[in-house]
Order: structure tokens, then C-alpha cells, then sequence
């Protein structure tokens, strides 16, 4: 891929991410229109991707929700390995992505309130890998049902119907690795012989 390639791909998010931030704010394009002087027909083509970013337009709209210029454009800080850690809810379970890659495999912190206490068993494509950090997990797979504790590990096709929640005890908090086309994490405990 050439790099204006790159650039384009990236600012074809910008739109989109624009739009996000201002309805999770709870603002309007008026609303944003008065803030930063930018007309609303100009953030609204910004928004749907039928106007270019530029710098000109995107520092007031970065000033006006007191955000970093980058997480505008969705730019990952130069040679900074760091992974931005941004909790996201999925119903009542809280989910911190630990990876960013767009594709393969993913990693997640997830966090389980101690009121998840009912199954309720779906599949999904996939595959499932995850450690049990702390607190009681209860795992129903097919035609099993068993408790994960903190050290322990399981893996399973999500092709089968499951759910995970708390014993009711308390929170569970773990780590998972998901591959949603059903790449596998392989372990290795000591070097290939060559």
C-alpha cells in the first residue's frame, strides 16, 4: 500500500469518528456550529466524508471537545508501542481492548458484574481463549457447566453455543483472546528443535 493510499484510508475515518464524539457528547451540528464557527452544512459534509479533513477545521472541532488533535484522526502517537486503553460497555460486561490490529486475532480485559448470574447460550464464528484473573467465573458450553478460577485458563469453539458470568460471588475480571475467524493462540513452552 503507498502511502497516500494510507492517508486516504485513514482520513475516510475521520468522518464517522467526528460524528461519534459529537452525539456521545450529546451536541448538535448547531450546537458545534456555534462553538467552533464552522457552518453546519461544512461539519455535516466533514461528517459524512464528502468534505477533506483539514487542519484548519479540525483543531477548533478538537478544541471544542477539549481533545487531542490525534484521537480526531484516530493516529496512533509516532513510535509510541503503548495501547490506549478505552473501556467500552457491552451490556452489563465492561470490555477494555488490549490490541489493536485490525484483523486476526484480539485481545481483551473483560470485566463481569457479580448480577450476571443467568445463563442465556449463543453461538457465534470464532474462537475463544481466556485466563481468569480474579473472582469465581461460571462457563456453560454446550451440555457443560463448570466454575473457572482465578489461574485458570479455558478455550473453546464459540461455535458452540456458551456464556460466561459470575457464581454470583462477586466480580470476575479475565483476559481473553478472540479470533473471530477462528485462528487458535498456540502456547510453547520451550524452543522447536531445529
Amino acid at each position: 500500500m503507498n502511502q497516500d493510499a494510507g492517508l486516504d484510508d485513514l482520513l475516510a475515518t475521520v468522518g464517522p469518528r467526528l460524528k461519534r464524539l459529537r452525539q456521545h457528547r450529546g451536541s448538535t451540528l448547531a450546537d458545534l456550529s456555534r462553538t467552533t464557527g464552522i457552518s453546519v452544512s461544512t461539519l455535516s459534509r466533514l461528517e459524512t466524508g464528502r468534505r477533506r479533513p483539514s487542519l484548519e477545521l479540525l483543531l477548533p472541532i478538537a478544541r471544542a471537545h477539549q481533545v487531542p488533535l490525534d484521537e480526531l484522526v484516530g493516529a496512533p502517537p509516532v513510535g509510541d508501542p503503548r495501547i490506549r486503553l478505552r473501556p467500552q460497555r457491552r451490556g452489563d460486561l465492561t470490555i477494555v481492548p488490549l490490541s489493536r490490529q485490525p484483523g486476526g486475532l484480539h485481545a481483551f480485559k473483560t470485566i463481569i458484574p457479580a448480577t450476571r448470574i443467568t445463563p442465556d447460550p449463543q453461538p457465534h464464528e470464532g474462537y475463544e481463549w481466556f485466563y481468569v484473573l480474579s473472582g469465581l467465573l461460571r462457563l456453560v458450553l454446550a451440555d457443560q457447566d463448570v466454575i473457572v478460577r482465578p489461574g485458570e485458563a479455558a478455550e473453546f469453539d464459540t461455535r458452540l453455543p456458551h456464556w460466561f458470568g459470575s457464581t454470583g460471588d462477586g466480580p470476575v475480571e479475565l483476559l481473553s483472546i478472540f479470533g473471530r475467524q477462528g485462528e487458535r493462540m498456540h502456547l510453547r513452552n520451550r524452543p522447536r528443535d531445529s
